[in-house]
């Protein structure tokens, strides 16, 4: 029998949920600090490409490869903008955005465990 991987993707989705909003918190923080560059992480699609956890699907269309919108360091600054008086590369629409998505899957993913776990809990009460 497999052993269960949702706990430990979920846990490691959890914890790259929460530095991604603490680079967004510190972007929105310097959005008027002369010079700042704005950050993002690698997606997390990389990071579980480097992970030893296995993915299994029943279909090959489950796990189709999507593009990666981010992967390092600073975030790319979109030329065609209007030019901000402190230098900085902060675009606070954009980091709300980014604040709102990490809220969305944080909470898709606490949404999946709580069934999962339901789940599991009424297989045992019922064996």
């Amino acid at each position: 029998m497999q052993p269960i991987q949702l706990f430990e993707l979920a846990s490691k989705q959890a914890e790259w949920l929460t530095v991604r909003q603490s680079v967004v918190s510190g972007n929105i923080a310097n959005a008027n600090t002369p010079g700042f560059r704005a950050k993002d992480v690698t997606s997390f699609d990389q990071i579980m490409k480097s992970t030893d956890i296995p993915m299994r699907a029943t279909n090959p269309l489950h796990f189709a490869e999507t593009p990666t919108e981010t992967y390092v360091v600073e975030s790319e600054v979109d030329k065609g903008a209007a030019s901000q008086l402190s230098g900085n590369s902060v675009d606070l629409a954009d980091e709300l955005m980014k604040s709102g998505s990490v809220k969305r899957d944080y909470d898709l993913n606490t949404s999946v465990v709580k069934a999962f776990n339901k789940m599991m809990l009424m297989t045992v009460r019922k064996g």
